[in-house]
């Protein structure tokens, strides 16, 4: 999931919060979770404010209870190499079925594409979620839908 959409770039980038339109878009994608039969195990997310803020907002939108992590190489410029390597670790030791990570652009383009079999990188509008049909055996997945707040109105 890419974060919400945000400040433009007067504070340092780490600090730059959620507009307005930022929280509305958040909470769609939380209530859209809500209509599937989607029940996140894990949430990871960037220790950028606005995806914190993306992703307290979306938990306080989902009906149960959710661990969440902050990561910090989940980043706009992290090696998306290195997060596949640890999702991979991280789910042999858990017992995790669905997995959000919440981050930015250009990475989370950049890690669709390493988990996935024809490694397209897809523009991610902003609260976009990309659902993707992870094989922990093959260490690989299929991209199934792109979806976003603007796909749901």
């Amino acid at each position: 999931m890419r974060h919400g959409q945000a400040e433009s770039f007067g504070n340092r980038d780490q600090l730059r919060k959620l507009t307005p339109t930022g929280y509305k878009e958040a909470e769609c994608m939380g209530k859209w979770f809500n209509k599937t039969a989607i029940s996140l195990d894990q949430i990871f997310i960037s220790p950028y404010v606005r995806a914190q803020q993306t992703a307290q907002t979306l938990l306080d939108e989902i009906n149960g209870v959710v661990k969440f992590d902050t990561v910090d190489f989940i980043t706009p410029s992290d090696d998306a190499k290195k997060i596949h390597d640890y999702i991979d670790g991280f789910c042999a030791n858990e017992s995790i079925e669905h997995l959000l990570i919440v981050s930015h652009m250009p990475l989370v383009s950049y890690l669709v594409a390493e988990l996935t079999i024809d490694h397209q990188s897809p523009i991610f509008q902003t609260a976009a979620i990309a659902h993707i049909d992870y094989d922990m055996k093959k260490m690989i997945g299929k991209l199934v839908k792109l979806i976003s707040p603007a796909d749901l109105r």
